[in-house]
């Protein structure tokens, strides 16, 4: 374990924290990667939530707001991060190892959530970078194959390495005990990169103006309010665009106690 970490943990939690186990890490590149942690018996969320994570700094919890990534049901809590350098945490999370200890808030919470949206028949998941991870937590719940007929991931990065997930995205989830045989018939991704080749370039609205975001769907070309979901998740640009947009569509923005015919997270800033 790593010592710095563990001599920190000697301080005792708040009660709105445990103190959980990381259980495994993985590098995508060199701004990017995956860890888990032990999952506390009591703690529940609903996927697509975010919950507080941090480490011990001068005696107290630094704390960052971070979207889940694995489905509610998974005995261990997964999470997607970019190494920031310098940054007051991820400069640490980027070194963490197994077997070392981070702070996990109690109170899991998000808009990016099934409850918040009106039932339909396309899901449309919009992310930019990171934004990827509360969706990871959808796309493998099998209440999202129940509750729509088609589940449309849209990762947009700068470069082909910062698409995460990219070989069990491409493989529609195989080998997931629980969704593997739906994801094959209605769990589509749709990767495109900005800054690098690709058999997919462009942003979000590129695709949506050309229509690619559509090929291999059924149904029309475009959004329908009527029928289509989307959530958003991603920069504060890519949701103030698509969001302006979905408004103008006639599309109606959701809430937990107000669903409606999309969603984003607002409570990340800039």
């Amino acid at each position: 374990m790593n010592d710095m970490v563990h001599q920190c943990f000697a301080m005792e939690p708040t009660g709105a924290l445990s103190v959980e186990e990381v259980r495994w890490v993985r590098h995508w590149n060199e701004g990017l990667f995956s860890f888990a942690i032990s999952r506390p018996a009591t703690f529940r969320f609903r996927s697509g939530e975010f919950v507080m994570l941090g480490l011990p700094d001068a005696g107290r919890p630094l704390l960052r707001a971070y979207s889940i990534a694995s489905p509610a049901y998974a005995e261990e809590v997964e999470f997607l991060s970019i190494k920031v350098p310098g940054g007051p945490l991820t400069s640490r999370l980027a070194h963490i190892r197994a077997g070392d200890q981070l702070f996990l808030g109690r109170k899991p919470t998000g808009t990016l959530v099934a409850d918040a949206l009106l039932p339909g028949g396309r899901l449309f998941l919009l992310a930019t970078g990171t934004g990827l991870a509360p969706f990871l937590s959808l796309i493998r719940d099998p209440d999202s194959y129940d509750r729509f007929s088609e589940v449309v991931l849209v990762h947009s990065v700068r470069r082909v390495s910062d698409l995460a997930y990219r070989d069990e995205l491409e493989g529609q989830l195989a080998g997931d005990p629980l969704v593997q045989n739906e994801a094959l018939l209605q769990f589509h991704y749709v990767p495109t990169v900005t800054r690098e080749p690709f058999r997919t370039t462009g942003r979000i609205g590129d695709l949506i103006a050309d229509g690619r975001l559509f090929h291999g769907l059924t149904g029309e070309a475009r959004f329908d309010p009527a029928q289509d979901r989307v959530m958003l998740c991603g920069s504060m640009a890519m949701n103030r665009e698509m969001a302006a947009m979905l408004d103008g569509m006639g599309f109606a923005e959701g809430a937990n106690n107000r669903p409606g015919s999309y969603v984003l997270e607002r409570a990340f800033v800039d």
